[in-house]
């Protein structure tokens, strides 16, 4: 009996080790200082979906690197169609490798479904996850182990820029690359309830192993906002010192160093976060500390999501109520803020781990350098501002006309799900029209752009002609913020910011000042009021007064035969 019973047993045990090690991720099989490839990663998800039913891995839209993004989604009841997800559980979506060198979230997102699929995790009742294994695939196919030069491991990891070098964590509102339409797709095939997106921080050094941004919860909404900024925070943190995980929000320093104090990062719709929020979305990004173990990175990475999981799985009700009623907050004629500013004067304090700083002489260049004594830790209440206050608003309009020519426009519109009509008929309607008053244009190049910033405009209302195929875009509806931040020019990623409308800036036709001298004599003869205005202003601006060649354009731009397309916005506001 013995000797049958050994065979029995040691086959036994020798399956169990082969059980032990087939679901291993490419992080354990290492050191705790390596990170899986692209190639490694995909194939994983893809063992875990073969193996277990409660994982499906699939193929949506391409990369720039010609790759397709996948979408992983996890459901204990084995139910993947999002109408039925969405009408009783909440869906969290996590996002991983947006900057490919950064690959926390990547290996530590395997091991959490791994963990979940086989019943290592408690299951939740009451979520879904998703997750989008690697982001910025062009980037991670990129790897090196140099570019991240202030970075402690891995020891190979991805590049920052996709494969036409675009930062993807400023795309997401102009959407120039085919991974952020991917991405844009998959969040509103899902309708994410709350978004994490795993990141790694760089910049000050202290002693927290995880930082978080959460999304600002001023833009995000009064009743959202005010769940996640007094509710749900503060449970993660509460839930992470459980887990002996201490942590901070996001290091944005005033000055050189934290202990000067610092205030929330502000995550304009050109990021995530800021992205996700315009549909109600309660965002997160996972900032760990660059100078900290890659293996102890990873562990408060998926701690983090675990934490967050958690919460979402017991408030999930309560979650999807909020997001309801924060949209009905957007309303026409209610106001909205397009331009938010830090509030000094509601800047509090909090207890901050960090280390003394100094400077000393640097032995690489002639001048002093920053420097943190890691053997001086210190721990000191250190100011600290989240609350932000309006710089502009404007009033919610119950439609935006656009012309038809814009194409590129209503192709945006319908990747973010974005309702819309057409004109059936010519016909005027009375609008408010915007023209470009001011605005300045940054240097160099930034993302694919040179972006404007400090825009202003002047409006009126005026009886516009409208032709049969125009777009008429209500904001009764969900995306009501994303249209207010894309139409609005004065919004900071306004799509005028965003180069969109370049070519309203440029004049087409001109004229010869010797010719059109004589047209000038004639309509300051025939126009007195236009004389006068013209005398005005010679008085009241003395470098005008010295300028004819500038007195004859502005004659010229008083005219009729100025172009009314030039500076003239060509989206308009039905009130």
């Amino acid at each position: 009996m013995k000797l049958f019973l050994l065979p029995l047993l040691l086959f036994s045990f020798a399956l169990f080790a082969q059980n032990a090690t087939k679901y291993d991720t490419f992080f354990e099989k290492g050191n705790g200082n390596q990170s899986a490839s692209y190639q490694e990663t995909i194939a994983y998800y893809k063992l875990l979906a073969n193996d277990f039913s409660t994982i499906q891995i699939k193929e949506m839209g391409l990369t720039d690197s010609g790759e397709p993004l996948h979408m992983v989604v996890y459901n204990p009841e084995k139910e993947f169609d999002f109408e039925k997800i969405q009408k009783n559980k909440a869906v969290l979506f996590i996002n991983n490798g947006i900057h490919a060198g950064e690959p926390d979230g990547i290996d530590a997102t395997m091991q959490f479904y791994r963990d979940l699929a086989i019943g290592k995790m408690k299951p939740p009742k009451n979520t879904v996850l998703v997750c989008i294994p690697v982001y910025n695939i062009d980037g991670a196919l990129n790897r090196n182990s140099t570019t991240r030069a202030n970075q402690n491991g891995p020891e190979i990891y991805g590049f920052r820029g996709n494969a036409r070098n675009y930062d993807l964590n400023r795309d997401l509102m102009k959407s120039d690359t085919r991974n952020t339409k991917s991405f844009v797709e998959i969040f509103q095939k899902i309708n994410a309830d709350v978004f994490i997106d795993n990141h790694v921080s760089n910049g000050s050094d202290y002693q927290y192993k995880l930082t978080y941004i959460m999304t600002q919860h001023n833009k995000l909404g009064a009743i959202l906002g005010d769940f996640m900024n007094t509710e749900m925070m503060p449970a993660l943190v509460k839930d992470l010192q459980k887990k002996k995980i201490e942590t901070t929000p996001y290091v944005d320093s005033f000055k050189d160093t934290p202990d000067k104090g610092f205030g929330q990062f502000v995550d304009s719709p050109r990021y995530t976060t800021g992205y996700t929020s315009l549909f109600n979305t309660i965002g997160f990004v996972v900032e760990t500390h660059m100078l900290k173990k890659y293996a102890d990175r990873v562990k408060v990475t998926y701690e983090y999501m675990k934490s967050t999981m958690d919460f979402t799985d017991a408030y999930y009700q309560k979650i999807k109520e909020l997001r309801l009623k924060n949209l009905e907050q957007y309303q026409p004629k209610k106001s909205y803020t397009l331009q938010w500013e830090l509030d000094s004067t509601k800047a509090t304090t909090f207890s901050f781990s960090g280390y003394e700083a100094g400077y000393k002489q640097s032995e690489a260049t002639t001048g002093n350098r920053l420097y943190y004594d890691r053997s001086k830790p210190y721990k000191k209440d250190v100011p600290y501002i989240k609350e932000f206050k309006s710089q502009k608003d404007v009033v919610i309009p119950f439609a935006y006309i656009i012309p038809h020519g814009y194409w590129n426009i209503i192709d945006l519109l319908k990747n973010n799900n974005i309702s819309f009509t057409q004109l059936k008929n010519d016909t005027i309607i009375e609008v408010e029209s915007y023209k470009i008053a001011n605005f300045k244009t940054v240097p160099n190049a930034y993302e694919g752009h040179y972006l404007h910033q400090n825009t202003t405009v002047t409006s009126k209302i005026v009886k516009m002609a409208f032709a049969k195929g125009d777009y008429l875009v209500p904001t009764s509806q969900k995306g009501v913020k994303y249209l207010l931040e894309a139409f609005e020019p004065e919004g900071v990623d306004s799509f005028f910011n965003w180069n969109f409308f370049d070519t309203i800036l440029q004049q087409k036709e001109h004229y010869s000042d010797y010719v059109f001298e004589d047209t000038a004599a004639k309509l300051l003869k025939e126009n007195p009021a236009l004389k006068a205005e013209l005398e005005t202003k010679k008085q009241n601006d003395v470098e005008f007064a010295k300028n004819p060649k500038a007195q004859l354009d502005w004659i010229y731009k008083h005219s009729v035969y100025y172009e009314k397309a030039h500076l003239q916005y060509p989206v308009y506001r039905l009130l």
